[in-house]
């Protein structure tokens, strides 16, 4: 992690053609994927970091292959101040990404809670939450990946994240209890 004044920027200045539209979503899409920050409208910025790389690869491929034009350069504003706010524009947009997920520990846990009220303990339910537990573990990967000032949000979000894989093992262990329970009086 680093305070973000240090650390130089790309900045890519991206031009496609207005059709088919497809091509101009595809790039938008892959942008917002790696967690670029829009400056405008087809100008974008990440911290020039590895995390970025292939994403940004991408994005130019992209870009190519719809016979658009694309200018990638290096920049670190001309002060303190340009860095700083950078840096802030930056970290919020990782903010609002940490709100989203922290959103979506919070449907899980309604979701589990909604199944152990209902007593739904069969082996399809706890499957379905499992996945969705392991799209929140690969989600919190991805934001932390790109996460590279340390949102504040951060730190909460792992700690959601652990009680939902806790919440979700006694879900399973409920689970087995029922099932187990159920083939032993039907003997």
């Amino acid at each position: 992690m680093t305070d973000g004044s240090e650390v130089s920027w790309l900045i890519l200045l991206i031009k496609l053609p207005a059709q088919p539209s497809r091509h101009r979503v595809a790039a938008w899409r892959e942008l917002r994927k790696i967690g670029a920050l829009p400056l405008g409208q087809g100008v974008w910025t990440v911290p020039d970091v590895p995390v970025f790389a292939h994403g940004l690869a991408r994005a130019l491929e992209l870009t190519e292959q719809a016979n658009g034009q694309a200018i990638t350069m290096r920049a670190s504003g001309r002060g303190p101040d340009d860095a700083a706010r950078l840096h802030a524009l930056f970290t919020a947009a990782r903010s609002a990404d940490w709100a989203e997920f922290l959103a979506d520990c919070g449907k899980f846990d309604a979701e589990l809670a909604k199944e152990i009220r209902n007593a739904k303990f069969t082996l399809a339910e706890l499957e379905e939450e499992e996945q969705s537990l392991e799209r929140l573990r690969r989600w919190h990967r991805d934001l932390t990946a790109r996460d590279v000032f340390g949102a504040p949000e951060a730190a909460e979000a792992a700690e959601r994240l652990k009680q939902c894989t806790a919440a979700c093992e006694d879900y399973a262990e409920k689970v087995f209890t029922a099932l187990h329970q159920t083939s032993q009086e039907s003997l």
